[in-house]
């Protein structure tokens, strides 16, 4: 989605979409969903699903989150990351509606302690199991492996 949505070029990945219209993104779910053989189980990470404003209705987006997106990942069994840009940049109404079809919810936010940034995330939601809702430093090594400190 970022190379559709930031770039407008076509992405060399073999999931990709060329598009972040709606219309045409229901017809290429509707393409990977009858695909054959079915693709197998993977791992999406979108970074900036709020880039679909540019393109859609907001009504419209949320929508095909909501009645394609989200069911077919399931069906698929797709582990998924959809991120939202917070604040005001959607209305109350968005927000509430995909919050209501997540899993679970996780918030990252970056704070200025001693002139230095340190990056924070903490679990909100997270449906039928226990966990910390604690904000923890996401330190990244040297190695680029990231870890949690309380």
């Amino acid at each position: 989605m970022y190379t559709a949505g930031v770039t407008g070029q076509k992405s060399k990945e073999k999931f990709a979409v060329d598009s972040l219209k709606v219309a045409d993104m229901s017809i290429w779910m509707g393409k990977e969903v009858t695909h054959e053989p079915p693709a197998p189980e993977f791992l999406i990470i979108d970074e900036n699903t709020s880039n679909m404003d540019r393109f859609n209705e907001e009504k419209n987006w949320i929508e095909l989150m909501l009645s394609r997106v989200f069911p077919m990942a399931k069906r698929r069994h797709i582990t998924q990351f959809t991120s939202i840009l917070a604040g005001d940049v959607h209305s109350s109404w968005a927000y509430k509606q995909l919050e209501a079809a997540a899993d679970g919810i996780v918030d990252f936010k970056v704070e200025d302690r001693n002139n230095e940034a340190v990056n924070l995330m903490r679990i909100r939601i997270m449906r039928n199991v226990g966990f910390d809702s604690k904000w923890c430093v996401l330190k990244v090594r040297e190695t680029f492996e990231v870890t949690l400190d309380k």
